[in-house]
């Protein structure tokens, strides 16, 4: 076997070199991997140290299921679906709900009718180019995310965050599609007002009860 060099290497290789007993190679995918993945964990958990376990946890169950891996999706993906698997039964576990479905103890199925107007208007002072460049915006974006409440943060992280589909999304909260596309437009709105009463131009903001919705 040739000597390896992970900067290099790219995932696939990386993962046929592990499959075929290099942990030398798994070793450097996981170096490449662990930040996304810890950061992952750390906003569904919000816990350092619980998000310091789901990643360890992630990658020794990556190494036990990397025989089964068939290259269908990204490696990253299939790693992240771990994570969230992981960080999933942690927040059952707080509940008490082993594996209970997250639907089952929320509330009703959301309908599309219900979505609140939003009560700050404004238009942006920036590009969207502009605003993913800005550091402090990102900052922003991290603290509006953490006021989310957990249903609706988590379909938001798996879906826009991390690429899953609605499908996937929802196949992982045990939720129906209907319901996460609905929680998913509720936790876009909810983000976009608490940005734009940071970012957008005060010269153009209409305040709550002087719109019309």
């Amino acid at each position: 076997m040739t000597e390896l060099n992970p900067s290099a290497t790219t995932d696939l290789e990386l993962v046929h070199r592990a499959k075929a007993g290099d942990l030398a190679a798994f070793e450097a995918l996981a170096t490449r991997h662990a930040e996304r993945v810890y950061s992952l964990a750390l906003r569904m958990l919000r816990h350092e140290q619980d998000a310091e376990d789901v990643t360890q946890q992630t990658f020794l169950s990556a190494l036990e299921s990397l025989p089964g891996f068939r290259g269908e999706s990204s490696f990253s993906t299939w790693l992240l679906r771990i994570a969230s698997h992981a960080a999933l039964k942690v927040i059952r576990k707080r509940r008490g709900l082993d594996l209970t479905s997250l639907e089952a103890v929320t509330e009703p199925a959301e309908e599309f009718g219900q979505i609140p107007h939003p009560e700050f208007i404004a238009d942006w002072r920036w590009s969207p180019a502009q605003l993913v460049e800005q550091h402090e915006t990102r900052r922003l974006l991290e603290e509006a995310l953490a006021r989310l409440d957990e249903k609706h943060r988590l379909v938001f992280l798996l879906r826009d965050v991390e690429g899953f589909s609605i499908r996937e999304t929802a196949t992982a909260l045990g939720l129906s599609e209907g319901n996460t596309k609905v929680r998913l437009l509720r936790a876009r709105l909810q983000l976009r007002e608490q940005l734009t009463q940071a970012l957008g131009d005060p010269a153009t903001r209409l305040t709550p009860g002087h719109h019309e919705h």
